[in-house]
């Protein structure tokens, strides 16, 4: 099996994964030394290192798109082909960090959206409204595109592509 499908079902296996008891508390913040902190980043490197990818640190959403950026792996929203595994970077708040949640793609819809896993977001357990610090792990359906057939707001901005080992 890939590299690539088996970062997808490290992500699949943690749907429903709720943080606690205290704000923030997750077995990915505490492999990434970032525990009680936002934790969506740390959700994907946590994914990433369980099968072995080497991705730049997304625990800081901004400077982690900024890797990407810098190293020509980066589509922004407007001309993206995104794939499955690719890294989806959101800006949910004005004003503030221009980037500040992360999520791993699962697959392009082909109608401006793609279905995301995403760590620390609103779901149905613990019934946030946050979209970027929800405290749950979540598969979701996100715009990239504002010509979207389901009409859902967009607030990804690119997306970054990993160096799998397929």
């Amino acid at each position: 099996m890939s590299q690539r499908n088996q970062f997808l079902m490290a992500a699949r296996a943690e749907i429903g994964y709720v943080e606690g008891p205290k704000d923030n508390e997750t077995k990915y913040g505490a492999f990434t030394k970032a525990n009680f902190a936002p934790w969506c980043g740390s959700f994907v490197m946590w994914c990433a290192n369980q099968v072995g990818l080497k991705i730049p640190s997304v625990v800081s959403t901004t400077l982690g798109a900024a890797k990407f950026q810098g190293t020509g792996a980066w589509s922004n929203h407007e001309t993206a082909k995104p794939k499955p595994g690719d890294l989806a970077f959101f800006d949910f708040a004005e004003g503030g960090n221009p980037i500040d949640h992360v999520a791993i793609v699962v697959r392009d819809n082909l109608d401006g959206t793609v279905t995301t896993i995403e760590g620390n977001t609103s779901g149905d357990k613990k019934k946030s409204a946050s979209e970027r610090n929800g405290g749950e792990v979540v598969q979701k359906t996100r715009a990239y595109k504002a010509d979207n057939k389901k009409k859902l707001p967009v607030f990804i901005v690119g997306f970054g592509t990993p160096k799998f080992k397929d």
